[in-house]
């Protein structure tokens, strides 16, 4: 019922997941990262224990790929389940159950894998894959979005489109970028609007947020008083002014 892709990037140990579905609110559901430890995929009928007990065993010391076929091991309904998960030293796996829907399947490369169900066909799995390798000089969020569209682009969902996802986990506890289109015609062509706005407006923002092990200080005046206008009138546009 979906297709994702998680990944980490070898140039800043960022590591992020990108999922669209004909369902809605599926950031809401399958992608969980955590910092410095991996990122997760769990779909088809999903599992979020699944998630949540891969990225435990990682943080107890596991790889992704004995996280992974640890906590299959305990899952019943296993073979209803699919899930990819990269760790923070981008080994990834990824288990597709024999009852997951068709067209079903999985691919795993050096510091990603992609995943999908009840898909159109091989294509999409393919496709996500090659946009991926081919845009390695690229941040991750631009990676992991290429991915989806060439996804969505080769077919996607076989029953169409209702929701997409981008995560992208940094140091901090917090998410550097956490974009959803919950329900859309075209959730992946809005999730590419969505992310050039928030590049613009709420990236810098995140930037001057506090860290951890440092003194925390007042937001950049720049990122303030650009926060300031109504977002129409800020880089990029977006939104619209409180009508009076």
């Amino acid at each position: 019922m979906t297709f994702s892709i998680v990944a980490r990037c070898p140039a800043t140990g960022r590591l992020g997941v990108a999922v669209a579905t004909a369902v809605p609110a599926v950031g809401s559901l399958c992608p969980f990262t955590r910092p410095k430890l991996g990122a997760v995929s769990t779909q088809s009928w999903v599992n979020p224990y699944l998630a949540l007990g891969v990225l435990d065993a990682i943080a107890g010391g596991a790889t992704a790929r004995a996280a992974l076929s640890a906590v299959l091991a305990e899952d019943g309904a296993r073979e209803l389940r699919q899930i990819g998960v990269v760790d923070a030293a981008g080994e990834a796996g990824a288990f597709t159950g024999a009852d997951c829907t068709p067209w079903c399947g999985q691919e795993i490369g050096d510091g990603f894998a992609v995943q999908g169900n009840m898909l159109t066909g091989p294509e999409v799995i393919d496709a996500m894959v090659s946009a991926f390798r081919a845009s390695d000089s690229q941040p991750l969020d631009e990676r992991l979005m290429r991915a989806l569209e060439a996804g969505d682009a080769a077919g996607g969902d076989r029953r169409g489109r209702q929701s997409a996802s981008l995560r992208v986990q940094g140091e901090e506890d917090y998410c550097a970028l956490d974009l959803r289109v919950d329900e859309h015609a075209q959730p992946v062509t809005e999730l590419r609007r969505v992310l050039e706005i928030a590049r613009l407006q709420l990236v810098p923002f995140i930037d001057g947020m506090p860290r951890r092990g440092h003194a925390a200080g007042p937001a950049p005046e720049s990122v303030t008083s650009m926060l300031a206008l109504a977002p129409p009138d800020r880089p990029g546009g977006g939104g619209s002014r409180r009508l009076t």
